[in-house]
C-alpha cells in the first residue's frame, strides 16, 4: 500500500468545525512541531513531526521509529495535533516531548485515526474471518427486525 486516497497537501489545510451552531474555520500550518501523517511512499502510514522546513516544498521530519529525513509536503497530511519544540531537536528529547504531549493516543482517539485503525483491521482480515463478520451481520439484522416487529405488534395492540 503506497498511494492514498487523500488529496496531496498543501502548506496548509483548512479544516471546519461546527460549535454550537457556528462554524469556525480552521487552518492547520506547515510549522515546527505539527504533527503528520506520511501519505506516501516507504513510511507510509507512519506518524511523523515535522521539525525544520527546508524550502517550500520540503521539511525535516523525525519520528521514534525513523531515522530523521526530508520529505516532500505532498507526502505528507497534515494532523490537528501540534507539539512545543525547539528548532531540530536531539532525538532524545522529541521522544520524551512526544510521550509527554501523548501524541499516539490523541491521534487513536481522532475520528481520522479511528477510520485508518477499522481500515488495518479490515485489511488484514482473511477469507473465513470476512465470513464470520458477514453472519454476524446478517444475525444483527435479523434479531433488529425480529424486535421491530415486536413493537409494531405492541403499538398496533
Amino acid at each position: 500500500m503506497t498511494g492514498s486516497n487523500r488529496p496531496a497537501m498543501s502548506a496548509n489545510r483548512s479544516v471546519a468545525v461546527y460549535v454550537g451552531s457556528k462554524l469556525i474555520i480552521e487552518s492547520l500550518y506547515v510549522e515546527i512541531g505539527r504533527v503528520a501523517l506520511v501519505n506516501y511512499g516507504k513510511d507510509y502510514g507512519k506518524l511523523v513531526v515535522i521539525v525544520d522546513v527546508l524550502d517550500q516544498n520540503r521539511a525535516l521530519v523525525d519520528a521514534p521509529d525513523m531515522v530523521r529525513s526530508q520529505m516532500n509536503f505532498k507526502r505528507l497530511s497534515l494532523t490537528d495535533i501540534k507539539i512545543d519544540i525547539n528548532r531540530v531537536p536531539r532525538k532524545k528529547s522529541l521522544i520524551e516531548t512526544i510521550e509527554k504531549a501523548d501524541v499516539k493516543n490523541k491521534w487513536e482517539n481522532s475520528s481520522w485515526g479511528k477510520k485508518l485503525i477499522v481500515q488495518k483491521r479490515r485489511a488484514a482480515l482473511n477469507d473465513f474471518d470476512r465470513f464470520k463478520l458477514m453472519l454476524a451481520k446478517i444475525k444483527k439484522g435479523g434479531l433488529i427486525r425480529h424486535e421491530l416487529a415486536k413493537l409494531k405488534k405492541e403499538n398496533a395492540a
